[in-house]
């Protein structure tokens, strides 16, 4: 004589309320282990030194003293962007290059 299953599935979420867990009668994969663990990212973190100070971090201390430090990769970015931009606005008026 088997047990119904509807009185199965309350037994069951008694036992999850009892015990804290997530009732889950549909058995579908949520992911609540992984959930539960540590993160990982601080202790992996430490596996590496500190980063060293960069240009935008040494002007920001400077920047009282009226000093302005010339970040060359930072031009060289600014530069590429324009002449992207420059690029775009030509196919733009040739009608080459559409936006949607």
């Amino acid at each position: 004589m088997a047990v119904p299953r509807a009185r199965v599935l309350d037994l069951l979420k008694a036992q999850c309320q009892i015990f804290s867990t997530t009732y889950n009668p549909d058995n579908v994969r949520m992911g609540n282990k992984i959930l539960r663990q540590r993160l990982k990212g601080p202790s992996m973190a430490k596996y590496y030194p500190p980063r060293g100070p960069d240009i935008k971090t040494i002007a920001k201390v400077f920047k009282p003293y009226n000093l302005e430090l010339i970040d060359a990769e930072e031009m060289d970015r600014q530069e590429h962007l324009a002449g992207q931009v420059i690029r775009d606005l030509r196919l733009l008026v040739d009608g080459q290059l559409t936006l949607w």
